[in-house]
């Protein structure tokens, strides 16, 4: 399986149908130890990177991340928009140039994504961020390659787990102890982006 320009629309058109499908959710989440617009935010953001991307003809991947990124910066509120802008301007600049991407070549960009994710919002692993999902996803793909299901079910998983976690890091910080008991909202939307990828990579 390799990622070519069309492979990478579908990725985003996907990621945004699980989007709009759960933003009252992901308001839900955000509302109790955020500002509650999370939703909001990322639906009209990943609206507007669609938008973006069908409407163009793209030679490689690259291309359609950096268009991706620039839109979500823009468009979307909050912290989220500059932590997923950066970890797609971070993707197409570590597969520029590539027409088609093998798994070597795709998860080479998720690494990048996640080194940007780490620097920009100044977090690592266990303190209820987007992280607590990118960096076993990240790992697990290094380790098994394109698995839909196993990716799936790593990406769930590792979602769930932010319930458990005291926020550290963001607007979730200031409720400390009270952050346990909620999934964080950025880590919701993350997994949707890696289930969207999952259904790209399964041929769904």
């Amino acid at each position: 399986m390799e990622i070519n320009a069309t492979l990478a629309v579908q990725w985003i058109e996907k990621t945004n149908e699980k989007i709009q499908e759960n933003k009252e959710y992901l308001t839900s989440l955000d509302r109790p130890i955020g500002d509650g617009d999370h939703g909001l935010n990322m639906s009209r953001g990943f609206k507007e990177a669609l938008e973006k991307v069908k409407a163009g003809n793209y030679p490689t991947p690259a291309d359609v991340f950096k268009d991706v990124a620039m839109t979500l910066v823009s468009k979307v509120g909050g912290a989220s928009g500059p932590l997923f802008g950066t970890a797609f301007l971070k993707m197409s600049v570590a597969t520029a140039g590539q027409q088609v991407l093998n798994e070597s070549a795709f998860v080479k960009g998720l690494e990048a994504a996640l080194d940007g994710i780490k620097q920009r919002g100044k977090a690592t692993t266990g303190e209820k961020t987007m992280v607590d999902v990118w960096e076993p996803v990240v790992e697990w793909l290094q380790d098994n390659g394109f698995e839909p299901e196993g990716l799936l079910a790593e990406a769930e998983g590792a979602m769930n787990a932010t319930k458990n976690l005291t926020a550290t890091k963001g607007r979730a910080a200031y409720f400390k102890e009270k952050s346990v008991g909620h999934i964080d909202a950025g880590a919701a939307s993350s997994y949707y982006v890696f289930a969207a990828l999952a259904e790209v990579l399964g041929g769904k």
